[in-house]
């Protein structure tokens, strides 16, 4: 490459001999029937190599937008470059919605569904499970379309990027809502884990923030339907916010989407950070773990237990559920699941020390990392918790037998 590509976060100097930018699918085709190997880029908001590569990367930013609305199917294909910041405000003033979105607005439709990406909220999936279509352009660059119900299709949505180049996306719909968010400062950690469930089935979509220091946790994000209950005063002891809130305590929380009960669209709700503002603090690094449901009271005790050996590197930890789906690489594939965020200082010899002792802390609950984000776990310590990455590799084998879309990340990680 003529030019220094990093990762958003910067601890990621991209390899790739050649970065290339196409603004067709057609160009993705040729660029790819060309090439010894393939990695596509998303947005950057990845923490290790999985996007790299040092022969072809592709960005697929300068495609045409495409957001498509079908009114009567209730369903959005988008190309494979669209952010949410694209296609949330067009879905909204058509009347749509999605049922839920990532953190951060500002990244890729495809790199979330390709790693399992999520938001929060008991009865909302991984965001690849709203995926009801998706295009390929495979290693012989032809154009492969799979659909919800198709025999391949349930393993390939979640698929790391080895299948080949995600260039098209069509996703359910849900009749345009509205969400208000509050939050509340200060829950005591022992009402949390006496009260788990009853805390994070309250709302809509509901996220913990911690920096795992004392004896509480930092804030709990509510984000419920419009026209519902009215707000409480109190959730267990935690009380609510005076005014808007930043995840990390003592940075500007006007930068978040809004807060103190007043209704808005969904997309200027689910979103922590609102379209268009920095979501971060700085450079960071990030984790995340993912645990059974039924486990999360027993994890965040043992989380507790050992946060004086790992919270001096942390910036903020969110907590967060998943409901189950039935995509081989998901994360909450076959149950419903709990996700412990860690956004760290950009600190690598810190980090790396903080997230084996949140590992060692989880191990007994048999934890699954995100696969974009930063973990030591051995790959013989994950692919056992996937019961279908037998059948993932045998397909990928089958749609990519040259392994044109594996780099070594992808590689040491599934298949070797």
């Amino acid at each position: 490459m003529t030019e220094t590509l990093r990762n958003w976060a910067g601890n990621i100097t991209f390899a790739a001999r050649s970065l290339a930018r196409p603004r067709s699918v057609a160009e993705v085709q040729d660029l790819v029937r060309a090439a010894r190997k393939v990695r596509v880029l998303g947005s950057g908001h990845s923490f290790n190599r999985i996007a790299d590569t040092d022969e072809t990367l592709i960005s697929l930013a300068h495609l045409p937008r495409r957001i498509d609305i079908d009114a009567a199917a209730g369903t959005v294909t988008v190309d494979g470059g669209a952010t949410y910041a694209d296609v949330a405000p067009v879905l909204h003033a058509a009347g749509f919605a999605l049922g839920n979105v990532a953190s951060l607005p500002s990244i890729t439709l495809a790199g979330a569904v390709a790693t399992a990406t999520h938001g929060s909220g008991d009865a909302n999936q991984n965001l690849s499970a709203a995926v009801s279509a998706i295009a390929f352009v495979t290693g012989s660059g032809e154009l492969l379309t799979l659909r919800r119900g198709d025999t391949d299709f349930d393993g390939a949505v979640v698929n790391l990027g080895a299948l080949g180049v995600m260039v098209e996306l069509t996703l359910d719909l849900l009749p345009d809502y509205d969400i208000r968010q509050n939050v509340y400062l200060g829950l005591p950690v022992p009402a949390l884990i006496d009260n788990f469930d009853a805390v994070m089935s309250r709302a809509y979509s509901v996220s913990l923030f911690t920096r795992w220091q004392g004896e509480a946790v930092d804030q709990v994000w509510v984000k419920a339907l419009a026209g519902g209950d009215d707000p409480v005063e109190d959730i267990l002891g935690a009380t609510a916010a005076t005014g808007p809130c930043h995840p990390i305590p003592g940075l500007d929380g006007t930068v978040c989407t809004g807060q103190m009960g007043v209704a808005g669209p969904w997309h200027e709700r689910l979103f922590h950070f609102s379209i268009g503002n920095t979501a971060s603090a700085g450079a960071e690094l990030q984790s995340e773990l993912f645990v059974a449901r039924a486990d999360a009271p027993a994890a965040i005790a043992a989380l507790f237990r050992v946060q004086d050996q790992f919270s001096s590197a942390l910036m903020i930890s969110e907590v967060r559920t998943v409901a189950a789906d039935k995509l081989w690489l998901s994360s909450a594939y076959g149950g419903d699941t709990v996700g412990f965020h860690f956004t760290w200082k950009p600190e690598w010899d810190a980090t790396i020390a903080a997230v084996k002792v949140v590992e060692a802390a989880l191990a007994p609950f048999n934890p699954r990392p995100h696969w974009a984000k930063v973990f030591t776990l051995p790959p013989s310590g994950i692919r056992p918790h996937y019961k279908q990455m037998d059948a993932f590799r045998d397909l990928a084998d089958r749609l990519d037998p040259a392994g044109k879309f594996r780099n070594d990340f992808v590689t040491k990680l599934l298949f070797d």
